[in-house]
């Protein structure tokens, strides 16, 4: 029985499940490693009212290897994190049972007595959703002395509702600390990286089993601001706020690698990305020694989704909202208009062909995981645990975050005040966007540590950022349907459109 488990999870693409166990095995780290398979089926419990989810904890049999007689039996009870980073830390009690069947008994000098002293839940209890699976693992002993599990885990996640089955694809990797320094766990990751892409991935198993049961509204994940204190130092603030944008971006690029086509999943990846750089800066001060890393790898990948973003916005937002007031001029411009709508989609469809392609180079995972070194590199500031060399080490890391935080939001209301001053032309607009993000950003998931008066600057960002927002999507929706080669007349349209919004598209183009 363990009480903790330390791991790192990586989401694998599941259309090469097939080839990955022989990539692997080519890696250096792990060619002189013996691989075991075993095939693993779980079925996962909880109450009818879910109540061990709200509590954030799992409760699962396992099966290893065939059913039958010699089949093995394990009961593990989980217990979440307070991140949602992929590089987890969270309780773990694990236990051979006699066969297909809870034993609760054996969950003594665990949270369970705590969590059900009346046997309420216990009654309840009921199998919810299952994993079933093959596991190609590797005991791996690196540098300095930690020892590594390194788990390939191909199958599926299955759950029942309403009498039909629901499944979602699985191909992950799990690196779980066996011995050593959670460390270990990114430096391994990162050598695998380079020969397989990866991506960094906070969800469980069994967060994947309960998306199964309650389908969010949306696939796309969107920023949801941690809860801070006013007591917290810099480094605690900087590595709660950080790492929440961070796990915005990769849970939506893993959703866009899973399949899904919505254009919000797009969106919001950008947005998480843009809310990482903007809170990296207004933090850089505090982590002078130990400056973000670069984003030259992730070019291509951030290029093809901004390029993708542009024609969704176009596509299902600008030409929608004039389709009528084109379509009045006759049968022949309703059909011109259609033609480019039916451009734009097909344009929009090899963009989202392309981005994932992005997805599939090994340099993004590593890319990735540098970004998650730098995070973990914030967790030991938070926690006093690291040296000179080795985080956040200015004396500003340790102090009071609250002060701190207000002078630099107000050094960005001061900046943007000072560019719609002075933005005489498109550069100047363009300039006063992005700084009217940073500043809606940074005031949005440091509102608990910020005065209610700075509401109002952070209400007029938002303005400022939709309304230049809105003139260059009509700008940019004329641009692509002239490279998609639509109708020229209504190409001009578009561009007068945008004209009577105050945005000149040809000097937008120039500027690209």
């Amino acid at each position: 029985m363990s009480a903790t488990e330390t791991e790192l999870k990586l989401a694998l693409p599941p259309r090469d499940a097939a080839s990955l166990a022989v990539r692997l095995m080519r890696v250096p780290a792990l060619a002189r490693a013996t691989p075991v398979r075993e095939h693993l089926v779980s079925l996962y419990h909880d109450t009818p009212a879910q109540d061990l989810l709200r509590q954030r904890v799992a409760l699962r049999l396992r099966r290893e290897g065939p059913e039958g007689a010699g089949a093995r039996w394990l009961q593990t009870l989980k217990t979440a994190g307070d991140t949602t980073s992929a590089l987890s830390q969270r309780g773990e009690w694990e236990m051979p049972v006699a066969g297909p069947a809870l034993e609760l008994h054996r969950l003594e000098g665990t949270p369970w007595p705590a969590m059900d002293p009346d046997g309420v839940l216990a009654a309840a209890l009921q199998p919810c959703f299952t994993t079933d699976f093959v596991r190609t693992r590797w005991r791996v002993r690196v540098r300095g002395g930690a020892v590594v599990e390194v788990a390939l885990d191909v199958g599926a996640v299955t759950a029942t509702v309403d009498g039909a089955a629901h499944a979602t694809p699985l191909c992950e990797l799990e690196l779980e600390l066996l011995q050593g320094p959670p460390e270990a766990l990114l430096a391994l990751a990162r050598r695998i990286a380079r020969h397989v892409p990866v991506l960094p991935l906070a969800a469980s198993k069994a967060a994947r089993g309960y998306a199964l049961l309650h389908p969010p509204a949306s696939p796309a994940v969107e920023a949801q601001p941690p809860a801070l204190k006013r007591g917290m130092t810099v480094a605690q603030v900087a590595e709660r706020v950080l790492q929440e944008p961070f796990h915005q971006f990769c849970a939506n690029l893993f959703a866009l690698q899973q399949g899904s086509d919505a254009p919000e999943v797009v969106h919001q990846a950008r947005v998480g990305w843009r809310r990482l750089r903007s809170l990296a800066r207004l933090f850089a001060p505090a982590c002078a020694a130990r400056p973000a890393p670069a984003a030259a790898a992730l070019a291509p990948l951030l290029q093809s989704l901004g390029h993708l973003r542009d024609l969704d916005v176009a596509r299902t937002q600008t030409l929608p909202a004039l389709a009528a007031h084109y379509a009045q001029g006759g049968a022949r411009q309703a059909a011109a208009w259609a033609a480019a709508q039916a451009a734009l989609d097909a344009a929009a469809d090899q963009a989202r062909a392309q981005t994932r392609a992005a997805l599939q180079r090994p340099a993004v995972g590593a890319a990735l995981l540098a970004w998650q070194d730098w995070l973990h590199g914030w967790a030991l500031a938070a926690q006093g645990e690291c040296g000179v060399d080795a985080c956040a080490s200015d004396a500003l890391a340790g102090a009071p975050a609250r002060h701190w935080v207000r002078k630099r939001v107000q050094r960005l209301v001061r900046r943007l005040g000072a560019a719609l001053k002075t933005a005489g032309d498109d550069e100047g607009l363009h300039h006063a966007r992005i700084l009217a993000k940073r500043l809606r950003y940074g005031s949005t998931s440091l509102a608990p540590l910020l005065p209610r008066r700075m509401g109002r600057h952070r209400g007029a960002a938002e303005q400022w950022q939709e309304r230049l927002g809105a003139q260059r999507d009509w700008a940019r929706a004329a641009a692509l349907v002239a490279v998609c080669g639509g109708d020229a007349a209504v190409v001009a349209f578009l561009r007068g459109a945008a004209l009577g919004r105050g945005w000149d598209p040809l000097r937008d183009a120039a500027r690209r």
